[in-house]
């Protein structure tokens, strides 16, 4: 079977791949440097936040975002629709959704409007490899026709989206691929009837939007398994914000072959490590129940282990330091902790695609 490739400007890359959140053109702590070292391959820019904090004249003078970052990895922006929107369906921004799109009030007398064609035109301003569409969260709390409407604006702002797209692509030999977003909540019938609707608009992949988890933070992967049922072997299939290293390993084996989420370094800030349960990096088996442990760095008597964080690791971390400097590094603050345990987690995370191919 041939393998399934992501193609970027500068390459191409074998799937499945992992983008970690680079929201405003940075990942928390470290340089981009630090980030090719892990031996990341791409990561994913929110085209709201960079709209806002950043605007079009920044990326007039440097070209796209990835020269403003220098980032030669692969890149992906994302709407931002998920994070604007969950903030004005619970009251904490200041703003509707309207068919027009989402309209925001960031003050007395005055009115931001971010449209379906708004999204578009500044993603491709940033230059990135995929654009995603701007979609209508279905919150998970919804009712059924809530979560109808909210299927029903998605479709129209993904015809609105795709316009827009070809409008300002054409005649343009390298063209950025275009994901289209599936909602509906746990409706199975609405997510299938919102699969089916994007296939016939056309878009490259198709990325499983919406909040898959329960109240405990369980995921259900039905809906997962419905959108792969019904859309084209050749599409790239994105799990959004989908980052549990054992929910990646079951979205594989369903079909979907991108993913990002902030766990990695956020996590890794917070002094929680994934590690492999394995004594060499060759003999890691991500098909095996448990097969990874989370390492926590929060308790003194981490200061007298001087084993590595992990055995089955190159990072940075695992080749020079022990698990009681990093405590010692957590313990008094120093930034140099969060540093190297997100460096440990990309790499984790690098390692873990790697191992799915």
């Amino acid at each position: 079977m041939e393998d399934k490739l992501f193609k970027y400007r500068y390459g191409q890359i074998k799937l499945p791949v992992f983008f970690p959140d680079a929201t405003r053109g940075v990942i928390k702590m470290l340089d981009f440097k630090d980030v090719e070292e892990t031996k990341t391959l791409g990561v994913l820019v929110n085209t709201f936040h960079l709209w806002q904090g950043l605007g079009k004249n920044v990326l007039e003078k440097y070209g796209d975002i990835g020269n403003f970052m220098s980032w030669n990895g692969a890149l992906i922006s994302d709407s931002g629709g998920f994070q604007v929107m969950s903030q004005v369906k619970k009251g904490i921004v200041n703003g509707k959704i309207k068919d027009e799109g989402i309209v925001l009030y960031p003050g007395k007398n005055k009115r931001l409007v971010f449209s379906p064609e708004e999204s578009i035109r500044f993603q491709v301003k940033l230059g990135t490899d995929m654009v995603i569409i701007l979609d209508d969260f279905t919150d998970p709390k919804s009712s059924y026709k809530e979560a109808y409407e909210s299927v029903k604006r998605t479709l129209l702002w993904a015809e609105r989206s795709k316009k827009e797209f070809e409008k300002l692509t054409k005649g343009k030999k390298i063209k950025p691929y275009l994901l289209g977003v599936v909602q509906g909540g746990e409706s199975l019938d609405l997510r299938e009837d919102c699969t089916k609707e994007l296939v016939k608009i056309g878009f490259d992949g198709l990325g499983w939007g919406g909040w898959p988890f329960d109240e405990k933070g369980k995921i259900s992967f039905k809906s997962a398994e419905v959108i792969s049922k019904n859309t084209p072997k050749n599409y790239l299939l994105h799990g959004l914000g989908i980052g549990k290293p054992e929910d990646i390993v079951k979205c594989v084996s369903l079909g979907f072959n991108i993913f990002d989420c902030v766990i990695p370094t956020r996590d890794g800030r917070h002094g929680r490590l994934f590690t492999y349960n394995a004594g060499s990096m060759d003999k890691i088996d991500v098909k095996k129940k448990n097969f990874y442990s989370v390492f926590t760095a929060d308790r003194d008597i981490n200061l007298l282990d001087s084993s590595r964080v992990s055995v089955a690791c190159d990072c940075l971390l695992c080749k020079r330091y022990s698990r009681g400097y990093l405590r010692h590094l957590f313990k008094i603050g120093d930034v140099t902790a969060m540093r190297l345990a997100s460096i440990h987690n990309l790499r984790f995370y690098s390692i873990l695609m790697e191992k799915l191919q």
